[in-house]
């Protein structure tokens, strides 16, 4: 199984994104390939061995992720965060492989996300609803986009990630899309990468984002009873959870704009990949 690590980087975090590519050498040793993509940026300067490719303007998460693909010759693709590092590179890149080359419809593996500071990491590093046991291993219906590997045949068969999404649950739109093909998604917490525990409401249309694409990822992919399940859930949960005026501002615009605008194409799930998801722990009503 060849590989091909795909760091996005927007050209703002030089430091971080040396340590993360560093941290691929021994892959690259063993016959990796790392493509470093400029965001709408200019990549820094990169060690040889290490393709780089700029696009013209940033084309969020989602869509630097799919360009990469594009470029990509790996039988599987790691994403890493260029905030990101592999503390053992080698045994995470002999785990993938084998991981991969035993189970075609293997499609994702997450990885388990180590806090740096030794601390217990990001619940929300776990895909799963029961994430207070990091170090347990299960099969999910999403995955970790900046901490995972991939199996390209599938990512492409799926279609990739949805570009318009820019970022925020573009990984579950794909996991769903991949599970209704019959491919099956796992976390894995033997394969490890590290990352600073920072949360994605950090980001100033976090917000916004995280409502429209729900409202998107909804009207794409589920049958328009779970939809209106989905989204009811989302928005109790948000007022349950939300107590700040300016958020649940921006959060109910987003709402708004993802029925006012284009999602994308319309294809519901069958009932047997709910029922596949349901019994991994999370049906598609939350």
């Amino acid at each position: 199984m060849k590989l091909s690590v795909v760091i996005l980087t927007m050209g703002n975090r030089p430091a971080e994104l040396d340590r993360a590519i560093a941290s691929t050498a021994p892959l690259r040793d063993l016959g990796a390939e790392v493509i470093v993509v400029g965001n709408g940026a200019d990549v820094p300067p990169v060690p040889d061995g290490v393709t780089t490719i700029r696009l013209a303007e940033n084309a969020g998460v989602a869509g630097g992720r799919n360009a990469a693909v594009d470029a990509c010759a790996g039988d599987v693709v790691l994403f890493l965060d260029d905030d990101g590092w592999y503390p053992d590179p080698v045994a995470l890149g002999e785990h993938v492989a084998a991981r991969f080359a035993a189970d075609p419809r293997l499609a994702v593996l997450s990885f388990r996300v180590l806090d740096p500071d030794g601390g217990p990491g990001g619940r929300w590093y776990v895909p799963r609803l029961r994430a207070g046991h990091p170090e347990r291993s299960s099969v999910v219906t999403t995955f970790a986009g900046g901490a995972c590997a991939i199996r390209r045949s599938a990512y492409l068969e799926a279609g990739g990630l949805p570009s318009a999404f820019f970022f925020a649950h573009e990984e579950t739109d794909l996991s769903w899309r991949l599970i209704d093909r019959g491919y099956r998604l796992e976390y894995d917490a033997a394969a490890t990468m590290c990352h600073p525990i920072v949360a994605n409401a950090r980001h100033d249309i976090w917000y916004r984002f995280e409502a429209r694409n729900r409202v998107w990822l909804a009207r794409r992919n589920l049958p328009w009873p779970l939809a209106a399940a989905y989204l009811a859930d989302w928005l109790l949960l948000t007022l349950a959870r939300e107590r700040s005026v300016p958020a649940l501002r921006a959060w109910f615009g987003g709402f708004a704009e993802g029925w006012r605008s284009d999602p994308g194409p319309r294809r519901p799930i069958t009932p047997r990949a709910a029922w596949r998801m349901t019994r991994a722990g999370r049906p598609p009503v939350i």
